[in-house]
Parts: C-alpha cells; sequence; structure tokens
C-alpha cells in the first residue's frame, strides 16, 4: 500500500455571530462561536514544486464559506451544524482529503462558572470498490438506477464504473443469467452505515432475500473499503468469496486490476488469473 504524503491548512479562532442553540432565546438573538479547522489534502510531487493558488485551497475562500454557512443555517445542536460543515467542505474543496472541525460556544447557557464548551467532528473521504448485479426484470434498469443513487448523495461520489458483464448465476440454484458491474467510490460513510445505505438502494428495488444464491432484482456487496478488514456478524471485508467469484473479479480488473487483498496479498489481477475459468 502506497503511503501519502500529506498538508494539513489550519484555521483557528474564527469568530461568527449566529444562531444556534436549543434555547428561543439563542436562535433570536444569537451569540458567538469560534471555529477551529484543520483541512488536510493530499500532496504529490508535483505540490511541492507548484506555487500556484488554484493548485490548493484557498483558506480566505474557507473562512468566508464557514461564516456564511453557520450564519444562514439554523440547529439547535453544535453536533448538528459541525457535521453538516464537514460534509460540505468534503464536498466544495476537492482537494481536501479529511477534515477535523471544531465549534467552540464560549456564551453557552450553562449557569456554571466555565470558559467553554464545543463539538469536535473529524470526517474524511475513504475509498469503497462494489459488486453489483442484476438477473430478474429490467436488469439494466436496476443497474443504471443504482449508480445513479450511488452518487446521487452527498456522501458518496462514484470515481468509476466498469463495463457491464454477463455472465452464468453462481451456486446450486436455477435461474436467468446476470449483468454484473464494478464500481469505485468515494464515500464519507462508514462500512456500516454504507452498507445500510446500500440496502436501501436494494430495497428501492424491491429486493427480495428469501433465497440463498436465488435470483434478485438487485444484488450490492462491499468488495473492499479502504484496506480495511472487518468481520462482524452483519458485515465482511473484504468479501467473504470475492477471490473465487469470476463476476466480481472480471469487472473489478478493469478499474482496479492493481488493487491488493489485504488479507490474500494478491492484487485483483492476480486473483483473476488464478481462477480455474478464468478465460
Amino acid at each position: 500500500m502506497m503511503t501519502k504524503d500529506y498538508r494539513v491548512i489550519k484555521i483557528r479562532e474564527l469568530k461568527v455571530f449566529a444562531n444556534h442553540g436549543v434555547y428561543e432565546e439563542e436562535t433570536a438573538n444569537g451569540q458567538d462561536f469560534y471555529i477551529n479547522a484543520d483541512l488536510k489534502l493530499y500532496a504529490d510531487e508535483q505540490d511541492v514544486l507548484s506555487d500556484e493558488l488554484d493548485e490548493t485551497v484557498n483558506y480566505a475562500e474557507v473562512c468566508v464559506f464557514l461564516t456564511d454557512y453557520m450564519k444562514n443555517n439554523t440547529c439547535k445542536l453544535l453536533e448538528r451544524i459541525c457535521e453538516l460543515l464537514c460534509r460540505e467542505i468534503l464536498n466544495r474543496y476537492k482537494l481536501v482529503e479529511a477534515v477535523r472541525l471544531e465549534i467552540r460556544k464560549p456564551n453557552a447557557p450553562i449557569g456554571l462558572p466555565f470558559e467553554s464548551v464545543s463539538v469536535e467532528r473529524f470526517m474524511s473521504w475513504h475509498k469503497a470498490y462494489l459488486s453489483l448485479g442484476s438477473n430478474m426484470g429490467e436488469k439494466q434498469r436496476y443497474i443504471d438506477d443504482a449508480i445513479k443513487a450511488l452518487g446521487g448523495e452527498i456522501h458518496t461520489q462514484v470515481v468509476a464504473v466498469s463495463d457491464m458483464l454477463v455472465t452464468k448465476p453462481y451456486g446450486p440454484v436455477e435461474q436467468d443469467d446476470f449483468i454484473n458491474c464494478a464500481v469505485e467510490l468515494k464515500t464519507m460513510l462508514s462500512p456500516e452505515a454504507l452498507l445500510l445505505f446500500l440496502h436501501g438502494i436494494e430495497q428501492a428495488a424491491d429486493r427480495k432475500r428469501e433465497i440463498h444464491w436465488g435470483p434478485r432484482t438487485l444484488d450490492l456487496d462491499i468488495v473492499f473499503y479502504d484496506y480495511e478488514m472487518i468481520s462482524t456478524k452483519d458485515l465482511i471485508i473484504p468479501h467473504a468469496d470475492m477471490q473465487n467469484r469470476y463476476f466480481v473479479l472480471k469487472p473489478m480488473s478493469q478499474i482496479a486490476g492493481y488493487y491488493r487483498h489485504p488479507v490474500l496479498g494478491k492484487t485483483v489481477d492476480q486473483l483473476l488469473k488464478e481462477l480455474p475459468d478464468a478465460k
């Protein structure tokens, strides 16, 4: 796995007068808030040589954005406005890989001596690879709608989509052929939250889980999530049987043949070549 170099832009104690709070007087009268932000930018060798503003993030623009967003949106909880700001920053500034944001509230209605209260949130982009399949009804439409849904939310972005592949069904159940593809996804969601998001897309396609390895309108599986290894009752990453599935490896090889399995230590291309029926 390649090690990334980063540079961090730090904004400290940005003062904003805004109307956030649980109590009516807080939203009516407003108060001062202070924002601390760390913007983590991916840096490659070219960045060392560059001295151009359009090749980085303009921290003056970020300060204006933070100020305007705090003033134009009202939330009861600091946790909520902090979450929204993190998501907006990651979507608005494409060079930002991760953001740590603290919102400080020195005049909170506590009624006891204190210096300040604050909420801090860290959020970053993650890389996920998904396997998509359908073998019921309007297969292509189910796949197309799923890809559209994956790219239609603030917390996910579709980076690449493989060609469509027609494959025979995997397993002992007789059924129609599948259409399969692979998708590279940028996401702010945790693996567990991403799984729930995918289940929601499947449900919108009227997915039924009645027969193991049976026919389905839509099947969305997480193959990789960064290089994480997860094993819980509801989620296994990397996908437990991907190394034996041509319909997973073949589309994946088009968009991430270099990607190395964190458990098996082999790339997608190597796993594909080792399949007995890969040809």
